[in-house]
C-alpha cells in the first residue's frame, strides 16, 4: 500500500488519472443523455468499457451511442493503459529506489 500511495504523490500519475476521470465522465454524460441510461449505469458502462472488461449486460441502441463507442473504445483503451502503466511504472521506480537504500 506505500508504494500505492506514493505513486499518488506523482504529477504524472495524477495527471493521467484526472484525464482517464475525466474521459469516463464524458462518456458516461453522453451516455445518461444519448441513451437514457441512469448515472450508475452510465458510469458503470463507461468504466466496464474502457477496461475492456465488457460483461454485455449493457449495449448502445442508437447509432449515435454505437459510432460514440466505437471512439471512446479506441481513445479510451490508450488511456486506461497509459494510467495503469503509469501507476505501475512509479510503484515500481519507488520499490527501485527503496533498494538502492539498502547498505
Amino acid at each position: 500500500m506505500r508504494g500505492l500511495r506514493l505513486a499518488f504523490r506523482d504529477g504524472r500519475v495524477k495527471s493521467i488519472l484526472a484525464f482517464t476521470i475525466a474521459i469516463v465522465l464524458w462518456a458516461s454524460v453522453f451516455y445518461r443523455y444519448v441513451e437514457g441510461w441512469s448515472w450508475l449505469d452510465s458510469i458503470y458502462f463507461s468504466v466496464v468499457t474502457i477496461s475492456t472488461v465488457g460483461f454485455g449486460d449493457f449495449s448502445p441502441e442508437t447509432a449515435a451511442g454505437k459510432i460514440f463507442t466505437m471512439f471512446y473504445i479506441v481513445i479510451g483503451l490508450g488511456v486506461f493503459v497509459t494510467a495503469v502503466t503509469t501507476i505501475a511504472d512509479s510503484i515500481l521506480s519507488q520499490g527501485e529506489q527503496d533498494d538502492g537504500d539498502v547498505p
